[in-house]
């Protein structure tokens, strides 16, 4: 559950603030004296980006001190604090809307992240994230994921080689597609292709692909999938799955189910931060 980088957070982390800031903090900039405060969960959740409090805070001003209260990844009643905070009022001010909408944009990603991947248990099947993701957000969105006991599918277009159904239209066939894509990938770069018929499955098989895709496939077609392919390629399952049809996949004996849904449906959690009077 590692955060990105500082190389890679640190600019996402500035270029925040300065959209927040523009010019100056009009108000927040005229209270100087030390300030306490605390990070209050107001709603049930999981907690995420609790990590990013500190590096955020430090780029504003190193004086300032915050201390997670439970451990990333929580699932926490309410009311809950999770977290304090100690410095100039005037810097906790300046990045205190940054910090809550963090908190509770990833929280709301790893709670919905935990309840699909408490219905997958007792199965071998993992629940996977897409690159249907807030444009900027991505890294911390898909790290938010993993707080919630997800996977996460491709970061960007260069981790693996995804052959869909446009690939496959504009190539004319599955096999023309990855012979195309296979003679210029790097030989470690993994090849996935989209099905979704038997025959698109037969035919990615004897291509040799790392990983079969099917996509919105009805049940029995998927058990009668896995079943061919027997293990020669990763079985990924995608397309239409919901809370209520992950266990009925998941029984098929697919690896993994993709969703969109953990990202592109999470509701913010509701967090407060509150100066001690």
């Amino acid at each position: 559950m590692d955060l990105p980088h500082p190389l890679l957070l640190t600019p996402l982390l500035e270029a925040w603030l300065r959209e927040d800031w523009g010019r100056g903090d009009l108000a927040g900039a005229r209270f100087d004296e030390p300030a306490e405060g605390r990070f209050v969960l107001k709603e049930a959740g999981v907690i995420a980006g609790l990590p990013l409090m500190a590096p955020l805070f430090a780029l504003i001003d190193p004086r300032v001190v915050f201390t997670p209260d439970v451990p990333e990844g929580t699932a926490c009643t309410a009311p809950t604090v999770v977290g304090q905070i100690q410095g100039p009022a005037s810097a906790i001010l300046m990045g205190e809307r940054l910090a809550l909408n963090l908190l509770q944009r990833l929280s709301g990603v790893a709670t919905l992240t935990r309840r699909y991947t408490e219905r997958l248990a007792g199965t071998k099947t993992r629940l996977a994230d897409t690159r249907k993701t807030t444009p900027g957000l991505r890294v911390l969105e898909k790290y938010a994921v993993r707080v919630g006991g997800g996977v996460n599918h491709r970061l960007g277009l260069d981790d693996a080689a995804m052959i869909k159904d446009n690939h496959i239209a504009a190539a004319g066939s599955i096999k023309a597609a990855v012979e195309r894509v296979r003679a210029h990938a790097p030989f470690l770069a993994p090849i996935e292709v989209e099905t979704e018929t038997l025959a698109q499955v037969e035919e990615a098989l004897a291509c040799g692909v790392q990983v079969i895709m099917l996509d919105n496939m009805p049940l029995e077609m998927m058990r009668a999938a896995v079943a061919r392919i027997a293990g020669r390629a990763i079985v990924e399952a995608s397309g239409g799955i919901t809370l209520d049809t992950l266990a009925a996949v998941a029984a098929t004996g697919v690896d993994y189910i993709s969703t969109s849904a953990t990202i592109t449906r999470a509701p913010w959690l509701d967090i407060g931060l509150d100066f001690k009077g």
